[in-house]
C-alpha cells in the first residue's frame, strides 16, 4: 500500500549559520500566507462542499434501501448539484492497469474491469470517456430514452458504473432494456450493482436520480499505493492495538448494530459526522501510526500514504469545482477521510464548507 523508502537519513543536520538544527528551525517557522483567509467573496455563487462521512454500507447485508430515505430527504433538502464518491475514476484505473508490478492489487480491489463493455462498443476507456463527455456537452433538457441508454453504455465502457447507473435509473422502467449500445450483460451488471448495499449506489446514485443530475464523479485516488515491505503489516497492526481503537469501537459498534432499527440510519450518520468521530479516527489510527517507533519508520510511511491519498482526493474534488464554479457539491466518503477532506478543502480560496451536523439534524 505504501511506497517503501529504500534509504532513510539519520541524525540532525546543522544549519551553516549558527548551527541551529533544521528540526528546531522548522518548528519555529510559520507561514505568513493563509489561503483559507482569502475567500473572496468572488463574483457569482460560491462553491459549497458538504462532506458526508459514512460507514461502508456493503458490510450491512440485511440493510434495506428504505431505511436510507430519511437521510436522502435531508441531503435532498440541501440540493447538491454535484455528487462525488469514494470511487476511482475509469481513467485512473486505466492508468493503474499499465503498471501491474505496483498496482495489481489495487486494480483487483478497486477497479471494475470495463473491457467487455468497451469491446461491445469498440472503444477503449479514454475513447469512451471522451464520447460520454461529448454527449453531455450537447445534452438536451429532455433527452430521449435512446440517448440515456447510449450514455449509460458509454459510462460503463469508460469505467464509470455509478454514472451509468444514474442514466439507467433515470429511464422509465419499461425503457430499461437492451439497445443503443446497452446489451443484456450490461443490464445485468447495472441491476446487480443496484441490488447490493453500497453508499455509492444507495446514497449517491439514488440522490442524483431524485435531483435530476446526470452523473457521479469518482474522486478516490490510489496512485500512492505500493506493495508492503516485509514486516510492515505486523508493525502497523501493533500500532492499531491501542486504547483509542477500543474507545472508537465502543462508540460505533452500538450504532452499526442498530442501523436497521427505526431512526438507526440517522443516528449512525449524525455520529459519524461529529467532531468526536473525527478525533477518534485520528487517535486510533493515523495518530497512533505517526508515533509508531519502528526503526524502519513504517508508521510514518503509512501516515504519508494516507495524507497523500487524501490530498489527491481533495485535488480531484477541486478539479471538478474548478471546471464548473459556483456549485453545491456533496462529497460522500468513508468517515475516516472526513477530517482530512474538510481540513484540506478549507485551504482552497473558492471552497466554503457546509456543516453536515446542521444538514443532518
Amino acid at each position: 500500500m505504501m511506497r517503501i523508502v529504500t534509504r532513510l537519513t539519520r541524525g540532525i543536520t546543522a544549519l551553516v549559520a549558527g548551527s541551529v538544527p533544521i528540526a528546531a528551525a522548522a518548528q519555529d517557522y510559520a507561514p505568513t500566507f493563509h489561503p483559507e483567509r482569502r475567500k473572496g467573496p468572488p463574483p457569482g455563487p460560491l462553491n459549497q462542499v458538504l462532506v458526508l462521512g459514512t460507514t461502508h454500507l456493503s458490510s450491512f447485508r440485511t440493510l434495506r434501501r428504505e431505511a436510507l430515505v430519511p437521510l436522502l430527504d435531508r441531503l435532498a433538502t440541501w440540493r447538491p448539484e454535484v455528487i462525488a464518491t469514494e470511487d476511482l475514476s475509469g481513467l485512473q484505473c486505466d492508468s493503474l492497469r499499465r503498471y501491474p508490478s505496483r498496482y495489481a492489487d489495487s486494480v483487483e480491489t478497486y477497479c471494475p474491469d470495463p473491457a467487455a463493455w468497451g469491446k461491445a462498443l469498440g472503444l477503449d476507456v479514454p475513447a469512451a470517456n471522451a464520447a460520454a463527455e461529448q454527449m453531455l456537452a450537447t445534452w438536451p433538457a429532455t433527452p430521449t430514452a435512446a440517448q440515456r441508454r447510449r450514455l449509460a453504455a458509454l459510462f460503463l465502457a469508460a469505467g464509470e458504473p455509478a454514472s451509468a447507473a444514474v442514466q439507467w435509473r433515470r429511464l422509465p422502467e419499461d425503457e430499461r432494456r437492451a439497445g443503443d449500445g446497452l446489451d443484456a450483460a450490461m443490464l445485468a451488471e447495472l441491476a446487480r450493482r443496484w441490488a447490493r448495499p453500497g453508499e455509492t449506489e444507495w446514497i449517491g446514485v439514488a440522490l442524483a436520480v431524485r435531483l435530476g443530475l446526470e452523473r457521479i464523479y469518482g474522486v478516490d485516488d490510489h496512485s500512492a499505493d505500493a506493495p508492503d515491505a516485509p514486516g510492515f503489516g505486523e508493525v502497523i497492526a501493533r500500532a492499531w492495538d491501542n486504547p483509542a481503537v477500543r474507545e472508537r469501537q465502543a462508540f460505533t459498534d452500538p450504532l452499526e448494530k442498530g442501523v436497521a432499527q427505526p431512526g438507526g440510519v440517522m443516528a449512525l450518520y449524525r455520529a459519524y459526522n461529529s467532531p468526536r468521530a473525527q478525533e477518534l479516527a485520528y487517535r486510533s489510527d493515523f495518530g497512533a501510526t505517526f508515533l509508531e517507533p519502528s526503526a524502519q519508520r513504517f508508521g510514518r510511511m503509512y501516515l504519508g500514504y494516507w495524507e497523500t491519498r487524501n490530498l489527491r482526493m481533495v485535488a480531484n474534488i477541486r478539479d471538478v469545482l474548478g471546471r464548473q464554479p459556483g456549485k453545491r457539491l456533496l462529497a460522500i466518503v468513508g468517515a475516516s477521510h472526513k477530517g482530512y477532506y474538510e481540513a484540506y478543502l478549507n485551504q482552497m480560496h473558492d471552497v466554503r464548507l457546509v456543516d453536515a451536523e446542521q444538514v443532518l439534524r
